[in-house]
């Protein structure tokens, strides 16, 4: 909400500043084709993949020795490393640093590259039960509604309150309006007018998200080891203190050489209430210009039961909280690993749930911002072939609009069933199509005490397919991205609880890949400031152009947003609204969100289906949960192939394949996937002009000429897949 195009700016001038002295695989490259088809052969460690080990039982030196000579047999050029429970040193001991710097060295004898897991466990941030032991004053908080008082017109309330009160509000039951009531001695005496009323009690209490320690005896996930108020930079900063800053003590000498950086795990507010810091009311008063204790009652509220004013403070509520969090916890580590010639990565929780995002983590692209390598995780169910699960290019797309290279998966955690190495290949496969391009596996403990991997991990293809994710990682880090649509995530929609804008943005999401249109996502963020404007095109910091927009169906844009992508449009830009047009227009704050009006958009060229134009059009009212005209898929998909070029034209529809682009120095990269149990045959047109096209095959490294026609500024070849089969075009 906060115009912030000018930090940006000098933050873009610093990083071009300091690209220079970043090693190669923390920055954008653009080899030719040539010089990548020479390197991917045998791609350097820094490319992984890496097992996520646990450090646990009875290591000693000959423990780590065999198990990092297994990892490096079996493929494995990294290792993500973490502490592990029943381990003969305690966590973060002297003792302990000492081991470490044994099995650094040991991954230096090896040419292997280590990732340093931040916690003893997850979420990330509680420094193995030192917040709770040592400076429970920095331990996370939480604002509750900590009691609901019923109380009749003529009655008298008088009693105490705790020093922990932040708020005393009454709410009069017929919707007839609500006072504050003022409690500055510790007491509360209200005399309550006519009618029915409810009287809340809000309060800020130490209230933790659970955490799986392997330092916790109980060896269960609860909140005895807390973690820390992620809205204080001050408890971020104690945090690398317990932590970051004594690895640099111990190993920091291989910071940047063996030890890329430092991984995080799924930081994040799953609590009962509100996400609360000392500061927030003050921060939050910078920020929307007015006092939200008044209105804290209603944020308590069902949903359905949430006055509109009440829905757009909540929004509020949650931009102060999502920016805070940024800059409390992200930034800070990021900035600390950036200092030290690390690299940053992370993953948060809920990634394929953004109505549970939103709420626990506030925003997925502020959250992410500064974060070097952006991630997401591959758990349970999430992705298999009788799922849809476009969510991973959340973290792709964090990475083109920002300029970082490379975004991450953690795959196969607590996967039920267990995936052979068959299904983890398509595991894979469906997330290197949306943009993933460095992998970390699960798991892998020590094998102390004799125990072993994952079963996919003993498989006798295991190591190849290992060789054929080396290949595919470095290949897709290489270059720039090249989509040029652009999705918005409907975010603030979703703050002020509009579930349809999420489902409308699921259904694109599906949409767009079943189209072959490769695409990334962007946040307000983005388009009201980050994206670079130029005449009708939104730049990246990664060098991709979009030229076209599409909003899902958000109940509400804001300003900023809205005027730059007016001029976008003005200047050749294609913006397509699906659905329905925005019904709120927010300035400062979302409480004082005015009413849409249709001159708003006169600039607009809305395409829609048939289906969507028979419909009225919908009203310039304030949003309900369920906004007007809600599209279907079926008529989201006749606006999109009405307004957008798919990247590979096929003869006769076929959504099975999935297409993403990169682009090289004299090259344009192709990766097209078959998610369908069906064999895909038919002729295809990529529209690059080029002289020659190869086939390049990840599994053996080699690069074959294939035979195509071409036509003005179309190349033609036929392409053969067989069901789940993943194929390398590269354009020259």
């Amino acid at each position: 909400m906060i115009g912030r195009a000018a930090v940006v700016l000098a933050g873009v001038v610093a990083g071009q500043v300091a690209m220079a002295q970043q090693p190669a695989w923390q920055r954008i490259q653009m080899p030719t084709a040539a010089e990548v088809a020479r390197q991917w052969v045998s791609p350097p460690s820094e490319y992984g993949p890496e097992p996520y080990y646990g450090m646990g039982g009875a290591v000693n030196d000959e423990v780590i020795q065999r198990d990092l000579d297994r990892m490096k047999q079996l493929g494995y050029r990294a290792v993500t490393v973490q502490y592990g429970r029943g381990a003969p040193f305690a966590y973060l001991s002297p003792e302990y640093f000492a081991f470490f710097r044994k099995f650094v060295d040991e991954a230096k004898k090896r040419d292997m590259r280590l990732w340093i897991v931040d916690d003893a466990g997850y979420p990330s941030g509680f420094a193995g039960g030192k917040f709770t032991q040592e400076k429970p004053e920095l331990q996370m908080q939480a604002l509750v509604a900590a009691e609901m008082i019923s109380v009749g017109g003529g009655e008298v309330l008088e009693r105490a309150v705790k020093p922990e009160t932040v708020a005393v509000t009454a709410m009069r039951l017929d919707g007839g309006g609500t006072e504050t009531i003022p409690f500055g001695d510790g007491k509360i005496r209200w005399t309550a007018p006519a009618g029915e009323w409810k009287v809340t009690i809000v309060e800020h209490r130490f209230s933790t998200s659970p955490t799986r320690s392997d330092t916790n005896p109980k060896n269960v996930k609860d909140g005895s080891q807390s973690l820390e108020d992620y809205l204080d930079p001050a408890a971020t900063e104690q945090f690398l203190k317990f932590t970051h800053e004594q690895y640099r003590k111990y190993v920091g000498d291989e910071f940047g050489k063996t030890i890329l950086g430092f991984r995080g795990d799924e930081p994040d507010y799953s609590i009962r209430g509100l996400p609360w810091t000392p500061k927030f009311f003050e921060r939050f008063k910078e920020i929307k210009g007015y006092d939200v204790r008044p209105y804290l009652a209603g944020l308590f509220a069902k949903p359905l039961e949430m006055t509109q004013t009440e829905r757009r403070v909540k929004a509020d509520y949650y931009d102060v909280f999502s920016q805070m969090f940024r800059d409390g916890f992200f930034k800070p580590q990021a900035e600390w690993c950036a200092a030290n010639h690390l690299e940053y990565q992370v993953h948060l929780n809920h990634e394929e749930m953004e109505m549970n995002l939103v709420r626990s983590e506030g925003e997925f692209f502020r959250d992410m911002q500064y974060v070097q390598v952006p991630g997401i995780d591959a758990i349970w169910h999430q992705i298999w072939k009788d799922t849809i699960s476009d969510y991973p290019r959340l973290a792709s797309s964090v990475s083109h609009v920002y300029g970082h290279p490379r975004a991450f998966t953690e795959s196969f955690a607590a996967y039920r069933p267990e995936p052979d190495v068959d299904m983890a290949r398509y595991i894979l496969n469906e997330q290197f199509v949306r943009g993933i391009n460095l992998v970390e596996t699960m798991y892998l403990p020590s094998s102390a005490g004799g125990r072993q991997g994952s079963p996919y991990m003993r498989e006798e293809g295991y190591p190849a397919l290992l060789e054929y994710v080396r290949r595919m990682s470095y290949l897709l880090s290489m270059g720039e991205p090249a989509a040029k649509v652009a999705l918005y995530l409907p975010s603030s929609s979703m703050w002020m609880g509009d579930e349809a804008a999420d489902k409308a943005f699921v259904s694109t999401e599906r949409v767009l890949s079943e189209r072959q249109i490769d695409f990334d996502i962007v946040s307000e963020d983005a388009l009201a400031n980050d994206l670079k404007a130029e005449k009708g095109t939104f730049a990246t910091m990664s060098g991709n152009r979009y030229t076209t927009v599409i909003l899902p169906g958000e109940s509400v844009l804001s300003e900023a947003a809205l005027d730059r992508l007016r001029e976008f449009a003005r200047g050749g830009g294609k913006v397509l609204f699906l659905d329905h047009l925005p019904v709120l227009i927010s300035g400062k704050t979302y409480r004082d969100a005015r009413d849409a009006k249709a001159a708003d958009f006169a600039w607009a060229k809305v395409e829609v289906s048939a289906q969507l134009a028979a419909t009225p059009t919908p009203p310039m009212q304030p949003p309900t949960m369920s906004p007007p005209a809600q599209m279907v898929p079926g008529a989201i998909a006749q606006a999109v192939d009405a307004a957008v070029q798919p990247d590979v034209r096929l003869k006769k529809p076929d959504r099975s394949l999935h297409v993403m682009r990169r682009r090289l120095k004299d090259a344009d990269v192709y990766l097209l996937f078959n998610e369908g149990p069906e064999a895909f045959s038919q002729r295809v047109v990529l529209q690059r002009k080029g002289k020659r096209v190869e086939k390049w095959d990840a599994t053996t490294g080699k690069v074959a000429e294939v035979k195509v026609s071409a036509k003005a500024r179309d190349v033609f070849t036929e392409l053969a897949l067989k069901p789940y089969e993943m194929c390398v075009l590269v354009v020259r």
